[in-house]
């Protein structure tokens, strides 16, 4: 995409993470790490070297935020390419926009939460992003099935996935990286697939064609 598109989708970004926005340069860069070095002790997030899911939280937490800062050098191979757009990440990024969002969240729900039960899903509202990237990078190298012989422990969580938006086939992502479509088989229906091919039709992106 351009790079004022680049710019629109970074907007669109932090109003759809709120609270809990990523930078789509750190996790970008931090991806490429992740597939570079999966299930090994440079692995950024990995359920074989960590002792639970929290733990491997705090990691990727920390390695994230020193790839957000500036804070530790990268190879050139997991930044090229990868969007960036540093003033509007740290402002997306600082307490300031996080409280900001919080405490719009707040306000929703005191307007609208007409049962109390409704309120225990406000933590969750608070830590989406993050608890959204655990249930793939945890989970999904824990259960579910295999429709390829990697090297690695990537599974494909759910057979129909349509919590995960179709990142839960996470086995068939790590056996072909370069593929949009992480859906293989017929009935593993990729839904951001299905956008990104909408994106691409009317002209806001352009799929590139690569050799297998």
């Amino acid at each position: 995409m351009s790079k004022k598109t680049e710019k629109v989708f970074f907007i669109l970004t932090w109003i759809g993470q709120g609270s809990s926005y990523l930078s789509p340069y750190a996790y970008g860069v931090l991806h490429r790490m992740h597939h570079a070095f999966a299930d090994t002790e440079k692995d950024p997030h990995s359920p074989i070297y960590d002792k639970n899911l929290f733990y491997m939280m705090f990691r990727t937490k920390k390695i994230f935020t020193d790839i957000l800062y500036s804070r530790t050098e990268v190879e050139k191979r997991f930044t090229r390419g990868v969007p960036e757009w540093k003033s509007f990440d740290l402002f997306a990024s600082s307490w300031v926009s996080r409280i900001g969002w919080g405490l719009v969240y707040v306000a929703f729900y005191v307007a609208f939460a007409d049962h109390i039960l409704l309120w225990l899903l406000l933590p969750v509202q608070f830590l989406l992003a993050p608890v959204h990237g655990v249930i793939i990078n945890w989970f999904a190298h824990k259960y579910g099935y295999r429709n390829f012989d990697v090297s690695d422990t990537s599974k494909n969580l759910l057979p129909v996935d349509f919590l995960m938006m179709g990142e839960s086939y996470h086995n068939n992502h790590h056996s072909m990286g370069h593929r949009p479509n992480f859906g293989v088989k017929w009935w593993e229906i990729d839904p951001t697939y299905l956008i990104i091919k909408i994106l691409n039709t009317v002209g806001i992106i352009k799929l590139r064609k690569v050799k297998s």
